[in-house]
C-alpha cells in the first residue's frame, strides 16, 4: 500500500521518464535478436520487434508497481500476449533465407544493417541509464524537502503543543468557596478554543473562556496572544467588562480578519460573581442561560462596549460556561445537539464531562470546552 502510494504521489514527469528509461534499456533486446539474426529481419517485422522489446517490460514496471504483491494477476497475461506476439510476428513475417556466402552488395548491407543495431543499441542502453540517474536525482531531491517539510512539520507541531498546554491550563488553581472542573476536546492538533482560571490581587478569581476563529496554528498564536493581552489587562483591572473592552482593543487591527468570542467571570466571596459577554454563547446558571443584551466579539469594533451584571449562587449552585461546539455538535443525520438539548441536560444534573462526552458521541465537528464552577460554600 505504502509503494502503491507513493508510486501515485510520484510527479508525472518521473514518471514518464522512468518508463520511457525502461523502454530504452529494454528495446536493445529487439536490435541484439536483429544482430543474432544477422540482419535476415524484414524492416516491418524488425520495427515492430524493437517496440515489443521495450513496451512489454513497461507493462511489467507499471503493473507491477502498481498491483505490488498481486502483480501476477497482469504478468501471466502479459506474457502469454507477448510469446503469441512474437510467435504471430514470426509466422506473418518470417525471417530472410539464411546465405552462405555473400556477394558485395549483400556483405555491405550486412555490414551496414549490424552497424546500425550496434549503434542502436549503445544509443537505447544510454538513454535508458540517463533515464534511470535523472529519476534517481530527481526522487533523492524530492525526498529530501519531503524529509525536511517532516521537520518543519514536526517542528510546528511541537510549538502547536506549546501553545495548546498555554491556552489549556493542566492544573487550575484552587478557589476558596467553589470546585472549579474543565473538559477540553479538541477537534485537531490546534484548537480555537481557550480557557484561563486566573487568581486575581484582591484574592478574587477570574473564569475566562472563549473561542477564536477559525483552526490550525492561526487560530493558536491568536489564542496565545489573547492570553498574554488578558494576564496584562487583569493587572490593570478586575472588572470583567473593561478587561473584555480592553482586549477589544488591543485585538483589532491584530487579527487578520478574525476575532474571538469570550466570556469572563469574578467569582467572588459568598457566592457572588460578575459576569460580562463579548458575542460567546451565555452562561448557564442551574441550567437556566444568563440573559444577555447582544454583543460584538472581540476585535471587530474598536469602541464595542460590553454589558456586565452581577449575580448570587447559593450553595449547591452550579453555572457552565461552554463553548459553541458542543451545540454545533452534529450526527450522521446532520442533526445538530443544540442548545434544547444542552439546558436539558443541564437541568437534569450533568456534569461539564457528561456534556462534553455527550456532544463528542453525538458526532463532534469542531474543539469542546466545558467549564463548570459549583459553590461548595
Amino acid at each position: 500500500m505504502k509503494a502503491r502510494s507513493s508510486w501515485r504521489t510520484t510527479p508525472g514527469k518521473t514518471r514518464m521518464i522512468f518508463l520511457l528509461a525502461v523502454f530504452f534499456v529494454f528495446a536493445n533486446l529487439g536490435f541484439a535478436s536483429d544482430s543474432i539474426d544477422m540482419g535476415r529481419q524484414p524492416p516491418l517485422r524488425f520495427a515492430v520487434a524493437v517496440l515489443l522489446s521495450g513496451l512489454f517490460p513497461v507493462c511489467y514496471a507499471a503493473t507491477g508497481v502498481a498491483l505490488r504483491g498481486k502483480f501476477w494477476k497482469a504478468f501471466l497475461p502479459l506474457f502469454v500476449l507477448q510469446i503469441l506476439s512474437q510467435q504471430v510476428l514470426g509466422r506473418w513475417l518470417p525471417d530472410g533465407p539464411q546465405l552462405d556466402q555473400l556477394n558485395a552488395a549483400q556483405t555491405g548491407h550486412l555490414h551496414a544493417r549490424l552497424l546500425f543495431d550496434g549503434c542502436a543499441i549503445i544509443v537505447s542502453v544510454t538513454l535508458g541509464y540517463v533515464g534511470f540517474v535523472w529519476v534517481t536525482i530527481s526522487e533523492s531531491r524530492r525526498h529530501f524537502r519531503s524529509e525536511l517539510e517532516k521537520a518543519t512539520l514536526e517542528s510546528e507541531m511541537a510549538a502547536a503543543r506549546e501553545i495548546q498546554r498555554v491556552m489549556v491550563p493542566e492544573q487550575l488553581p484552587s478557589t476558596i468557596g467553589y470546585v472549579i472542573q474543565s473538559v477540553y476536546l479538541p477537534a485537531a492538533e490546534v484548537g480555537g478554543d481557550f480557557f484561563q482560571v486566573i487568581p486575581l490581587k484582591s484574592g478574587r478569581t477570574l473564569v475566562v473562556i472563549g473561542d477564536v476563529s477559525g483552526k490550525g496554528l492561526r487560530a493558536g498564536m491568536i489564542v496565545s496572544m489573547i492570553i498574554g493581552m488578558l494576564r496584562t489587562v487583569c493587572g490593570f483591572s478586575e472588572e470583567p467588562a473593561e478587561i473584555l473592552a480592553s482586549l477589544n482593543s488591543r485585538l483589532c487591527g491584530s487579527t487578520h480578519g478574525g476575532f474571538a468570542t469570550c466570556v469572563a467571570i469574578r467569582l467572588e466571596e459568598r457566592g457572588r460573581f460578575v459576569v460580562a459577554n463579548a458575542g460567546h454563547p451565555p452562561p448557564y446558571l442551574n441550567g437556566t442561560a444568563i440573559p444577555f443584551s447582544g454583543s460584538l466579539p472581540l476585535g471587530l469594533n474598536e469602541t464595542s462596549a460590553y454589558e456586565q451584571m452581577s449575580l448570587q449562587m447559593h450553595v449547591g449552585d452550579v453555572t457552565v460556561l461552554l463553548t459553541d461546539g458542543i451545540a454545533e455538535a452534529q450526527n450522521a443525520q446532520r442533526v445538530l445537539l443544540g442548545f434544547p438539548r444542552i439546558e436539558s441536560l443541564l437541568q437534569a444534573g450533568a456534569s461539564a464531562k457528561n456534556i462534553a462526552e455527550t456532544a463528542q458521541q453525538h458526532g463532534q465537528n469542531d474543539d469542546i470546552t466545558v467549564i463548570s464552577v459549583a459553590r461548595e460554600a
